[in-house]
């Protein structure tokens, strides 16, 4: 009898919802945040769950809306793909006390509705075309719906689109330190007149540089809250001093000036990666930095030039980023060693002008030789240069997460 009572004692307190103190707290999850991206009707709508309060704001620039969100320690980001008519990409930057989402929006006229919930913590964002009232049931059968969703693996054509729209719409330099945001620069190698390298069939090297970096550019903000600036945007001369200046002028965190190679004869090939030094690596490092940095003259260095190189190096900031550039070099290298075919030249150093005057971590990157037959085919296909794209920014991608664990 007694253990009958026992029993249905021990049932009473289960069924009432009784448990020891270690069953009741159990683990701590970790916390997170898991974004879904959903089209409707006439809108698209973002929500973003948590297992933690969410404390945000949010705010319209141009194209993009900035998604801030105030964090006391670290969450792991849960991003589904997703395609839709309204949202082009959305990327994340993380900064000491909070969570930047960069999201750009196909279309410059519209508005956003915000709400929230508290069980489980959701914030909830409506992307409506201007014209659209965000009230349940209103009408917008007068509203033009967005266009349709392009393919997500740009050419070069929708590249040069997407660079357009940036150029006009992206958040200028000062509301991008405002926010929370970073810039990255990309440098297009050669341009206009300066035709730099050409293959045995007449490929140059200015135009297989604009193609990639527009590439890298599309990659970069499709999966990174960093702003992107392109030194060149079209077949125009810039001064290498010039290109410093724009990447100090946007207070830039990383530049990447982007080459082909050429060298005499045609076996040479593979990728290399470079970052500023006064001694070259070698006697190739040393003539390939005095072509790009003289493309018209062919001459031996003199010591007259190599002593204003010096004077530029020591007295520009970029002597400070040295570290960082090179660890940056190596895991750019890294990935580009992993494309097919291609021989790994290394990391190497060499006085180029482009990067001397850069105040931020900077390299350049050799991606092939142009003057290869082979290697010149490569270049002019899709899927070598979305691959070339891919690998650099795979490296970028770890010297950021590197950045931010140092």
């Amino acid at each position: 009898m007694v253990k009958y009572i026992v029993l249905c004692l021990t049932a009473l307190l289960v069924l009432s919802g009784f448990s020891s103190p270690a069953a009741a707290t159990g683990p701590q999850a970790s916390p997170f945040l898991q974004l879904s991206v959903e089209d409707l009707a006439d809108a698209c709508r973002l929500t973003l769950t948590s297992n933690y309060p969410i404390r945000s704001s949010v705010e319209k620039n141009g194209i993009y809306l900035l998604v801030r969100i105030r964090a006391d320690q670290s969450f792991r980001i849960r991003r589904n793909t997703f395609r839709s008519r309204f949202i082009d990409s959305v990327g994340w930057n993380e900064g000491a006390d909070f969570y930047v989402l960069n999201v750009k929006v196909r279309m410059s006229d519209f508005k956003h509705a915000t709400s929230t919930l508290s069980d489980p913590p959701r914030l909830i964002i409506d992307v409506l075309p201007e014209g659209i009232d965000p009230r349940p049931g209103a009408d917008a059968a007068a509203v033009k719906a967005a266009p349709p969703a392009p393919e997500k693996k740009p050419g070069v054509k929708d590249a040069e689109r997407d660079e357009a729209e940036a150029v006009v719409s992206a958040p200028s330099s000062t509301q991008n330190r405002a926010q929370g945001y970073r810039t990255i620069i990309i440098d297009p190698g050669h341009g206009g007149l300066e035709v730099g390298a050409e293959g045995q069939n007449g490929t140059l090297e200015k135009d297989i540089t604009l193609s990639l970096s527009l590439k890298l550019k599309a990659i970069i903000e499709r999966n990174l809250a960093y702003r992107v600036v392109l030194t060149r945007d079209r077949d125009v001369d810039i001064p290498l001093e010039r290109r410093a200046a724009i990447a100090n002028n946007e207070q830039a965190f990383l530049f990447v000036s982007i080459h082909a190679n050429g060298f005499p004869g045609s076996k040479a090939r593979g990728a290399e990666t470079y970052f500023l030094n006064i001694n070259a690596t070698d006697e190739e490092a040393r003539r390939l930095a005095f072509m790009e940095n003289n493309s018209t003259e062919l001459d031996q260095i003199q010591g007259d030039a190599e002593d204003d190189i010096k004077m530029i190096l020591w007295d520009m900031a970029q002597a400070n980023h040295l570290k960082q550039s090179s660890q940056m070099a190596e895991l750019i290298q890294n990935e580009l060693n992993t494309l097919r075919d291609t021989r790994n030249r290394g990391v190497k150093q060499a006085p180029f002008k482009v990067l001397t005057g850069v105040a931020c971590p900077a390299v350049l990157v050799e991606v092939a030789f142009i003057s290869n037959p082979d290697e010149e085919r490569k270049l002019l296909t899709d899927d070598f240069q979305d691959a070339v794209a891919e690998a650099i920014y795979a490296g970028l991608a770890k010297f950021i997460r590197q950045q931010a664990i140092d």
